[in-house]
């Protein structure tokens, strides 16, 4: 299952799940463009490590169009090609109806609806083979989810329809398009701001009586990059414990 030769595009690869992505596909042969927005020290860091030959960082703003763009133009540059598209760039807000500004609305809506949306325009760079893998979560199934988590939610719900449809539409040039929901997971994002109590109490929701760590995640990212998943499409996988 190599990846040696193919090309992987993935926005927010310098944390937790980006980063432990970035790291599996690379020690499977990849070549990776890997975007960041504000941390050039954990940008050069990782490119280091797998080799300036396999990885180049880009800095990008992947809520903004033309930022987006220039990140495609940059890894077609470099390598030539994009076999695997991966946006994974994303935020945790907290924000229920009553709490949620414009500017809330428009930031999120623009960094985890609109970038990956129009970075799936990419496919005239992918030959027929390739793969796109939409980063969601398991929130969009949850009849118990608070309404502090209605706007992180509503963004990830219209990502994973997103995949459903486009999913139909380039498969006629072979490409497939998937979404991966990751249940609670040892993030910055998830952690930040809970009590230890809170995470003992999440933990228990799974039968493992834990949460997930970033690798896990990373390594159901990667069947979904490799040729063994070759009649998944349209589907969204559920990287969770079982959480209910």
């Amino acid at each position: 299952m190599s990846l040696s030769g193919k090309v992987v595009l993935i926005t927010g690869a310098f944390k937790s799940i980006g980063k432990a992505t970035a790291k599996r596909l690379a020690s499977e042969g990849a070549s990776l463009v890997l975007n960041y927005n504000t941390d050039a020290f954990s940008a050069n860091e990782l490119v280091n490590k797998i080799g300036n030959n396999r990885a180049l960082a880009v800095q990008a703003n992947a809520s903004k169009l033309p930022k987006i763009n220039r990140l495609v133009k940059a890894t077609v540059a470099k390598f030539g090609k994009i076999n695997i598209l991966i946006p994974n760039a994303g935020i945790l807000p907290m924000r229920d109806l009553e709490h949620t500004t414009k500017k809330d609305f428009n930031f999120t809506y623009n960094l985890m609806v609109k970038g990956p949306y129009f970075l799936a325009q990419a496919p005239k760079h992918i030959p027929p083979g390739g793969r796109i893998i939409l980063v969601s979560t398991g929130v969009t199934i949850l009849s118990s989810i608070a309404p502090t988590y209605l706007l992180y939610a509503s963004a990830k719900a219209a990502v994973k329809q997103i995949t459903r449809v486009i999913a139909k539409d380039l498969a006629r040039n072979g490409i497939l398009v998937n979404y991966i929901a990751p249940g609670p997971t040892t993030t910055g994002l998830f952690l930040n701001g809970k009590s230890k109590q809170m995470i003992k109490m999440v933990e228990g929701f799974s039968p493992f009586n834990r949460i997930g760590e970033p690798e896990e995640i990373a390594n159901a990212l990667f069947f979904l990059c490799s040729r063994d998943s070759s009649w998944v499409l349209g589907q969204v996988l559920y990287v969770n414990g079982a959480m209910a």
